[in-house]
């Protein structure tokens, strides 16, 4: 026994463990203290230097996108109101299909070669893959078009591996034969290169020889019958022009010429931008390229947010990947001048399919949330605000009966960002699902036949398909931001972190694009 320092008897075991205690609390106290210099340390000088870094690469991006969209805008403002459409800068005469009944005429009075000869071999293709649902639509819409009957081959490049869906694709097309269409309907044993070497394979049968054009459409889209008689005279009355480029309602369609096409090495299965890559070379070899807004053809939205993202992968992976492969190329080009090779490696690439991509992600998802935990980096409020918010209107000019969208706009962007960045460095480094190739899901006519669609009922549904794990990921993070800045902080970044921490979390959850119902 022995006394403490109040006087009062205790056993020297309990007071053995009483020094323990208080020997184990002054340690943990005492590692604490070291933790603390220790991050304080390790926070003054590496991990602020590195947020501050990180925070003038994204202001640097930031000024590299706002100079381009502004650029770009000042380019389509004079284009407008100099009236410079097309028909106005280019030569263009319309071109004038008989009747049947004026074609009979012709044939009597030996006009009919003639006319024929007017108008030149065209050859419309369209690869498929699986494409139940659209199909018909497609295969009716190219046979539909406005052409001599025997000036044009409609040729349908199956790749379909679904027994019972090229069965149905193959009779479609004998319907249309049987009706008089000069189609025809290929297929191949593998599905080497894709969708490019499908056409590659196409372009090899004889009777394309007597073709001077090509129209290509995905298997979703539909040209409207006057397509060709719209697009055609602008390649006809041009020959410097190797390719006229319609407009998708969303996105874009387009007619090459034959010579251009070959000329530039043809298709080439190294990439999932095949036409991109096509485009590319042609503009190289001094081919000149026309886009005409005026035309548009109908498509089909992507069918769930899963399918949504696949596409913008490889959007944004296939670029980035073809710059790597044809950044020598480029450089080393012969038939174009120095100020064309910057304007496809600056303009072209780097600013709208790199830089576009990543100061997006980085900068409104990662670094400025990241930025609140350090009270000794700053961010320039123009960067925060006026920057962002100029692109965007300058991005929402072209669509203004969906500026009341603008908000979800923006934030649906950002989220699908996370994806297109991660592609555009699997592109650059060429790694992992640099070359995968994920049809996108389509639809249809199915919700027209059913009113309610469940698409999980078509899709079999995993965990990985209902929950979306990166961005879950990056919502919980920027939830965490958003509340630390609400907190501690006094430059209310937290009216933008919490929005989209939302959005990455309904996106994350399979709250968007999982069900579709119409009715």
């Amino acid at each position: 026994m022995f006394q403490d320092a109040g006087g009062q008897r205790m056993p020297l075991q309990a007071a053995s463990i009483a020094e323990a205690l208080e020997l184990l609390l002054s340690s943990t106290a005492s590692a604490r203290a070291l933790i603390g210099r220790g991050w304080g340390w390790m926070r003054s000088l590496l991990v602020v230097p590195v947020v501050r870094v990180a925070v003038l690469l994204c202001l640097v991006m930031s000024v590299m996108m706002l100079v381009e969209k502004l650029s770009m805008g000042v380019i389509s403002l004079f284009v407008k109101l100099a009236r410079r459409s097309p028909d106005r800068v280019h030569r263009w005469q319309p071109l004038t299909l008989v009747s049947a009944t004026d074609e009979e005429m012709g044939m009597e009075n030996g006009n009919h070669q003639q006319q024929s000869s007017f108008f030149p071999m065209v050859l419309v293709q369209i690869p498929m893959y699986n494409e139940k649902e659209v199909y018909q639509k497609s295969i009716g819409a190219a046979c539909d078009l406005e052409w001599p009957s025997d000036r044009i081959i409609i040729q349908i490049l199956d790749d379909s591996t679904d027994p019972f869906i090229k069965d149905l694709v193959k009779t479609e097309c004998e319907r249309w034969h049987k009706m008089g269409k000069s189609i025809k309907y290929e297929t191949r044993n593998n599905r080497h290169g894709y969708k490019a070497g499908a056409l590659k394979e196409g372009m090899k049968h004889s009777y394309v020889q007597s073709c001077e054009f090509v129209a290509i459409f995905d298997a979703d889209f539909q040209p409207s019958s006057d397509f060709l008689m719209r697009a055609m005279p602008f390649l006809i009355h041009n020959p410097d022009i190797g390719l006229v480029q319609a407009r998708w309602r969303f996105g874009t369609a387009g007619v090459w010429r034959i010579m251009a096409l070959n000329e530039a090495g043809g298709w080439k299965e190294r990439t999932t931008v095949e036409d991109m890559d096509l485009a590319v070379r042609a503009s190289l070899g001094g081919w000149k390229f026309l886009y005409v807004g005026n035309i548009q053809v109908k498509s089909e939205l992507p069918s769930t947010f899963k399918a949504y993202r696949h596409q913008q992968h490889r959007w944004a992976c296939g670029p980035a990947n073809l710059f790597r492969k044809m950044l020598t190329d480029i450089v080393h080009a012969k038939k174009v001048s120095f100020w064309r090779k910057c304007h496809v490696l600056y303009n072209f690439f780097i600013a709208r399919r790199i830089i576009s991509h990543c100061v997006t992600f980085f900068s409104y998802c990662v670094v400025i949330p990241l930025s609140v935990f350090f009270e000794e980096v700053e961010v320039p409020k123009w960067a925060v605000f006026y920057v962002p918010t100029i692109i965007t209107l300058l991005n929402s000019v072209g669509t203004p009966s969906s500026f009341h969208l603008i908000v979800v706009w923006v934030l649906f962007e950002n989220v699908v960002s996370l994806h297109r960045c991660k592609a555009v460095f699997i592109g650059l480094l060429e790694v992992g699902s640099v070359n995968e190739w994920v049809v996108t899901e389509k639809l249809g006519d199915m919700l027209k036949a059913e009113p309610t669609v469940n698409i999980r009922s078509k899709v079999q549904m995993k965990l990985s398909d209902r929950f979306h794990f990166w961005e879950l990921g990056i919502g919980l993070y920027l939830f965490v931001c958003a509340c630390y800045d609400y907190s501690y902080c006094k430059d209310r970044y937290f009216l933008y972190i919490f929005p989209q921490s939302i959005s990455f979390l309904i996106m994350g959850f399979g709250y968007v694009g999982t069900f579709v119902q119409n009715g």
